[in-house]
């Protein structure tokens, strides 16, 4: 038998993360397999203060324990997280499945996670009487290990609009066609303005227990033609294989250098 609150509203939920020691539960597609004895979970898919997708103007905001089949649906959602979270799994899977608890899990090889350091995406943390925002890449420290307090619950996923609307790149690399984890992917959004690139990002899966962007390696595509950072090509493949690190998985770490470096630089084929 599952141990558990099912609180029905985002302040009765804080109160209780405020006093009891409880696992927060939206999905539960990766906690169900887990079984973690002795678990006492908050449920959290039922309160319909995380369950809403808005536009405030500045962010897209995804609600924690919004479903991806819910996003995928939502005319809000970009285009390039609808092409991440719709290779995530399974139908049955998706439908269950959540925003946050993608973030929460604290997997380096969550799909939309990826897109949401790509996207340079903030989290908001809720705790009884306190709020706080901070980027997704810095609340994800590593594989399994994440900034939530133990007080704290994941409330909204917020994804900046003037990307939301950008061109983007997005591949992925797995086992298999269908249900596949991904083993190398990439993603990024760019602005051009006046001829000349204003804005770059590219974040990677690529082993390690992180998810992989380096600003100094972007910054030296602003300001740039789409032909110039072509005809330079090799300087910047260059100076990603010095700075991205390669770990050993259920593939080599030579296999994953040469997938990502092979959609880096198709990535910039494509500007």
């Amino acid at each position: 038998m599952v141990n558990g609150y099912s609180p029905k509203s985002l302040q009765q939920a804080l109160l209780i993360r405020s006093k009891e020691a409880v696992i927060p539960y939206a999905g539960g597609t990766d906690l169900m397999v887990q079984n973690k004895k002795g678990a006492v979970y908050l449920f959290l898919n039922k309160i319909d203060e995380l369950r809403q997708i808005t536009d405030d103007g500045e962010y897209i905001r995804i609600g924690a324990a919004v479903t991806f089949t819910e996003g995928l649906k939502s005319d809000l959602i970009p285009q390039i997280m609808k092409e991440a979270v719709s290779r995530i799994a399974a139908p049955a899977i998706r439908n269950a499945g959540t925003f946050g608890g993608n973030l929460g899990n604290a997997s380096d090889k969550a799909d939309s996670v990826l897109i949401e350091v790509a996207m340079g995406a903030k989290v908001r943390l809720l705790s009884v009487g306190r709020e706080r925002i901070m980027p997704v890449e810095e609340f994800f420290i590593k594989r399994g290990n994440t900034a939530l307090a133990d007080d704290e619950i994941i409330a909204e996923i917020l994804l900046p609009k003037d990307k939301c609307s950008a061109p983007f790149y997005y591949k992925k690399v797995g086992g298999r066609n269908a249900l596949a984890i991904s083993r190398v992917a990439l993603a990024g959004v760019y602005e051009i303005k006046d001829g000349v690139i204003a804005s770059f990002s590219a974040a990677a899966i690529a082993g390690g227990g992180v998810f992989q962007r380096y600003p100094e390696i972007e910054a030296g595509f602003i300001g740039k033609t789409a032909d110039e950072i072509k005809a330079n090509k090799s300087e910047y493949l260059k100076a990603y294989s010095e700075k991205l690190t390669f770990a050993r998985g259920r593939v080599s770490a030579e296999y994953r250098k040469t997938v990502i470096m092979n959609l880096i630089g198709d990535y910039i084929d494509t500007l």
